[in-house]
């Protein structure tokens, strides 16, 4: 069974909306390291900022669970 975490969801949806982490970060209010260290595992979002994530990533939560 492929798993896929939630750092490369995060990733793959970014991409498909054409954002920099640059861009993401600017709009997540975080820094674009900080997007590169969720995208490569080193840290990951807080809890508190996933419905925010998911709205401006077009997905639901759960979809960075499945």
């Amino acid at each position: 069974m492929n798993r896929i975490s939630i750092s490369e969801k995060i990733r793959e949806h970014r991409r498909k909306k054409g954002l920099s982490q640059r861009a993401f970060g600017r709009l997540m209010g975080v820094s674009a390291q900080a997007i590169c260290k969720w995208e490569q595992e080193a840290c990951y979002p807080d809890i508190t900022v996933l419905p925010r994530l998911a709205e401006l990533l077009g997905c639901s939560v759960n979809d960075f669970f499945e």
